[in-house]
């Protein structure tokens, strides 16, 4: 199934934000958005798609096998080029769906656009602008996430079943409060730290997002950044916490330092008897085998 809108949609403007951050002062584990499996560790490049060296450096690394998955822009400069790559070379991609960098592709619709802009000069405002819930732009947030779902079905062949976001704006409060992204998806949750690396109310609001995204999606155990690569026992932490828990480590091998990372030998040579999972889905099919992505 998929959705098609109108190029002539139209859409009332009436941006007055409604504050929904939770004051629940409890605190879910881990454990309350497992995938239920044994440890895993996935290595996911984001940005697949948003121009040739990104695609090419992540290429690289997946051929190196220290990559397992990739998150696939749309409307994008070398979107078109990347999906070919990937389905001939049977890589794992998901859909990275984009709110606030401007698609660089020649075949955007004028209407994405216009929504797309909408969304950007409100959510690209202030940091703490994805907390908030703006009815205004509601269809615009539709719009922009459909399109780019029914967009990544023609390039892959197939719908999405796995969606994050660019700077992770698929988890602001309008996608997440109503319900846009397809029910049964592996859904990318908020980045895990430590009680101390943040404060208290920004890990209650990141949780109560968390326990809001498992009533309908796949979550992995733990989500980390690559970066920072120093110092040393910090990678080491999480690659313990693999050995018993499935944690996404995101990456961008366009960054100079990930790249020598992922490319040198330097990250299997960290890993001792930690393999890194060959691909993002299988550690959801092969646990869950009826998940499937549904609109």
């Amino acid at each position: 199934m998929t959705w098609t809108w109108k190029q002539n949609h139209t859409v009332k403007l009436e941006e007055q934000p409604i504050v929904t951050l939770s004051n629940s002062a409890e605190a879910p584990s881990a454990a309350d958005f497992s995938p239920s499996t044994s440890g895993r560790l996935i290595v996911n490049a984001d940005d697949w798609g948003r121009d040739q060296a990104t695609t090419d450096r992540t290429f690289e690394c997946t051929e190196l096998r220290t990559v397992s998955s990739v998150s696939a822009m749309v409307f994008m400069a070398d979107s078109e080029r990347a999906a070919e790559i990937a389905r001939r070379s049977g890589i794992d991609a998901g859909l990275h769906l984009n709110f606030t960098e401007t698609f660089s592709a020649s075949n955007v619709p004028a209407p994405l656009l216009e929504h797309q802009s909408r969304l950007r000069r409100r959510l690209g405002r202030h940091p703490l602008a994805r907390i908030l819930y703006y009815p205004g732009l509601a269809r615009s947030f539709e719009y922009v996430v459909s399109a780019q779902i029914d967009e990544y079905h023609r390039l892959y062949g197939a719908d999405p079943q796995r969606i994050d976001g660019h700077h992770h704006l698929h988890l602001c409060t309008n996608v997440v409060r109503d319900g846009l992204l397809p029910a049964g998806t592996v859904v990318r949750r908020n980045f895990s730290f430590l009680p101390g690396e943040k404060s208290l109310v920004n890990r209650l609001y990141r949780r109560a997002v968390d326990r809001r995204l498992a009533g309908r999606h796949r979550l992995v155990d733990y989500l980390y950044n690559l970066s920072p690569l120093e110092p040393a026992d910090r990678l080491q932490r999480i690659f313990s916490l693999a050995r018993n828990s499935v944690v996404e480590l995101e990456t961008h091998p366009i960054n100079p330092e990930e790249h020598r990372f992922l490319t040198s030998g330097e990250m299997l040579g960290q890993l001792d008897d930690l393999t890194i999972s060959p691909n993002f889905t299988a550690t959801f099919t092969a646990t869950h085998p009826g998940m499937a992505a549904s609109r």
